[in-house]
Protein backbone atom coordinates (compact mmCIF):
# COMPACT_ATOMS: atom_id res chain seq x y z
CA UNK A 1 0.00 0.00 0.00
CA UNK A 2 1.23 3.51 -0.68
CA UNK A 3 1.39 6.39 1.76
CA UNK A 4 -1.74 8.50 1.37
CA UNK A 5 -1.75 12.27 0.98
CA UNK A 6 -4.55 13.74 3.06
CA UNK A 7 -6.30 17.05 2.52
CA UNK A 8 -8.48 19.30 4.63
CA UNK A 9 -11.44 17.46 3.08
CA UNK A 10 -10.23 13.86 3.50
CA UNK A 11 -8.50 13.88 6.91
CA UNK A 12 -11.47 13.30 9.23
CA UNK A 13 -13.01 10.66 6.97
CA UNK A 14 -9.84 8.59 6.73
CA UNK A 15 -8.91 8.62 10.42
CA UNK A 16 -12.47 7.75 11.44
CA UNK A 17 -12.88 4.88 8.96
CA UNK A 18 -9.58 3.02 9.42
CA UNK A 19 -8.66 0.79 12.36
CA UNK A 20 -5.15 2.21 12.83
CA UNK A 21 -3.70 5.33 11.20
CA UNK A 22 -0.31 7.03 11.45
CA UNK A 23 -0.35 10.60 10.11
CA UNK A 24 2.67 12.85 9.61
CA UNK A 25 2.23 16.60 9.20
CA UNK A 26 5.17 17.78 7.10
CA UNK A 27 6.54 20.56 4.89
CA UNK A 28 8.89 20.56 1.91
CA UNK A 29 11.38 22.79 3.75
CA UNK A 30 11.46 20.57 6.87
CA UNK A 31 14.73 18.60 7.07
CA UNK A 32 13.50 16.30 9.84
CA UNK A 33 10.38 15.56 7.79
CA UNK A 34 12.59 14.42 4.92
CA UNK A 35 14.47 12.15 7.33
CA UNK A 36 11.17 10.65 8.52
CA UNK A 37 9.94 9.76 5.02
CA UNK A 38 11.99 6.54 4.55
CA UNK A 39 10.92 5.41 8.03
CA UNK A 40 7.27 6.00 7.16
CA UNK A 41 7.73 4.11 3.88
CA UNK A 42 9.21 1.14 5.77
CA UNK A 43 6.34 1.19 8.26
CA UNK A 44 3.83 1.41 5.43
CA UNK A 45 5.29 -1.74 3.87
CA UNK A 46 5.77 -3.65 7.12
CA UNK A 47 2.23 -2.97 8.36
CA UNK A 48 0.39 -3.08 5.02
CA UNK A 49 -3.24 -3.99 5.61
CA UNK A 50 -2.95 -3.28 9.34
CA UNK A 51 -1.96 0.38 9.58
CA UNK A 52 -2.74 3.19 7.16
CA UNK A 53 0.15 5.65 6.82
CA UNK A 54 -0.72 9.14 5.63
CA UNK A 55 0.84 12.58 5.27
CA UNK A 56 -0.50 16.12 5.42
CA UNK A 57 1.37 18.98 3.72
CA UNK A 58 1.02 21.91 6.12
CA UNK A 59 1.67 24.44 3.34
CA UNK A 60 -1.46 23.48 1.42
CA UNK A 61 -3.71 21.91 4.05
CA UNK A 62 -3.94 24.78 6.51
CA UNK A 63 -7.39 24.04 7.91
CA UNK A 64 -6.62 20.58 9.30
CA UNK A 65 -3.14 21.73 10.36
CA UNK A 66 -4.70 24.46 12.49
CA UNK A 67 -7.51 22.18 13.68
CA UNK A 68 -4.95 19.67 14.99
CA UNK A 69 -2.85 22.38 16.66
CA UNK A 70 0.31 21.58 14.72
CA UNK A 71 3.03 24.04 15.76
CA UNK A 72 6.25 22.07 15.10
CA UNK A 73 7.30 19.64 12.39
CA UNK A 74 7.27 16.83 11.84
CA UNK A 75 4.16 16.15 13.89
CA UNK A 76 2.99 12.56 14.11
CA UNK A 77 -0.51 11.52 15.16
CA UNK A 78 -1.60 7.95 15.84
CA UNK A 79 -5.27 6.98 15.70
CA UNK A 80 -7.07 3.82 16.66
CA UNK A 81 -10.63 3.46 15.37
CA UNK A 82 -10.95 7.23 14.96
CA UNK A 83 -9.59 8.11 18.40
CA UNK A 84 -6.34 10.03 18.76
CA UNK A 85 -4.15 7.82 20.97
CA UNK A 86 -0.70 9.32 20.44
CA UNK A 87 1.03 12.49 19.31
CA UNK A 88 4.70 13.39 19.05
CA UNK A 89 6.69 16.14 17.35
CA UNK A 90 10.20 15.98 15.97
CA UNK A 91 12.18 13.10 14.57
CA UNK A 92 11.06 9.72 15.91
CA UNK A 93 13.21 6.60 15.48
CA UNK A 94 11.63 3.67 13.65
CA UNK A 95 11.82 1.48 16.76
CA UNK A 96 9.80 4.01 18.77
CA UNK A 97 7.09 4.20 16.11
CA UNK A 98 6.86 0.46 15.64
CA UNK A 99 6.63 0.01 19.41
CA UNK A 100 3.67 2.39 19.55
CA UNK A 101 2.02 0.72 16.55
CA UNK A 102 2.47 -2.76 18.00
CA UNK A 103 0.46 -1.68 21.04
CA UNK A 104 -2.45 -0.74 18.75
CA UNK A 105 -2.77 -3.78 16.57
CA UNK A 106 -3.48 -7.38 17.51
Amino acid sequence: MAILNLTDNTYDKLVSEQDAVLVEFWAEWCTLCKQMKPILEEIDQAYAGKVTVAMVDVATETKVTEQMGVMSLPALFIYKKGELVGKVTGFVPKETLTGAINQLIP
